[in-house]
């Protein structure tokens, strides 16, 4: 009988983490490194010190040929990514939020899948803001429609009031979307996706929003459990989604939020139920 314990191992596995450098993405790499894993990572510069890659490649997200050269030297089988790169609204620049967000991010994946075994899994993260996806599909789908780095371009200068807030939650409702896309089609193959989506964390991506929106922006995103999370507690989630331990759960959002999306939703369920009943 398998010990649970080996279910969360990655001994012999090959890994790719984008965005290993910061944050999330390196508190991932320790994480994994400690679980066993051969771990590539990617990341627009290489992390400051040696905390447990295998293998470095520089990325630039919001550059195709950038992409098209980071997937091409990563070479041989990959038996899970995990796509965790991203900037926030707090950069001031829509369309590069969008671009590194969710088409890079899909024009990487999508180079990367061919390399993949059945059994292999990728994990995305989203975030909170993104917890309207399905209310906002209709226009978000048309983002997913388009095949291609110019073609996804293109829909964003043809649709501004999509990006109007900043670009972020449409990246990032995207990104669910898509997993939802290409369930069936990656299952056929074996390989599962699934993402989590982040409420605020302790990350040096704060830093960005602290300067563009101001602190009190920060502080008005409360949740049950009364705290913002830091970075372990979000990488320890993706990490169960890539291990064995989630081998049967596939085409899945995990709010990592504290509460905040169970909160807001069964207050939208008491509100519904007041205004058919107000008695």
């Amino acid at each position: 009988m398998v010990q649970i314990d080996e279910l969360f191992r990655y001994d012999g596995r090959r890994v790719i983490v984008t965005g290993c450098a910061s944050g999330i993405g390196a508190a991932l790499v320790r994480l994994l490194d400690g679980l066993g894993a051969d771990i590539v990572g990617l990341d627009i510069r290489p992390p400051a010190t040696d905390f447990g890659l295998d293998e470095f490649h520089a990325v630039d997200l919001a550059d195709e040929a950038s992409v098209v050269d980071a997937a091409a030297a990563v070479e041989g089988p990959v038996d899970a990514l995990f796509n965790v790169a991203g900037v926030s609204s707090g950069i001031k620049d829509p369309l590069r939020v969008v671009t590194i967000n969710f088409l890079g991010t899909r024009s990487f994946t999508e180079a990367i899948t061919p390399r993949m075994t059945p059994g292999s899994a990728i994990a995305n993260v989203s975030s909170l803001a993104a917890s309207q996806y399905l209310a906002n599909a209709p226009v978000t789908l048309g983002l997913l429609d388009t095949g291609s780095f110019a073609e996804g371009i293109e829909w964003c200068h043809r649709n501004p009031d999509a990006l109007a807030d900043g670009g972020y939650r449409l990246s990032k409702e995207a990104t669910i979307l898509y997993g939802l896309r290409v369930v069936s089609k990656l299952g056929s193959k074996g390989i599962r996706i699934n993402c989590t989506a982040p409420g605020v964390t302790d990350t040096p991506i704060l830093d960005q929003l602290r300067s563009a929106y101001g602190q009190g922006f920060l502080d008005s995103f409360q949740n049950p459990l009364g705290r913002h999370a830091d970075a372990d507690e979000q990488a320890s989630v993706l990490a169960f989604l890539n291990s064995s331990a989630a081998k049967h759960i596939t085409g899945h959002v995990i709010w990592v939020d504290g509460g905040s999306v169970a909160e807001r939703v069964f207050g939208d369920l008491t509100d519904q139920r007041l205004t058919k009943d107000p008695t």
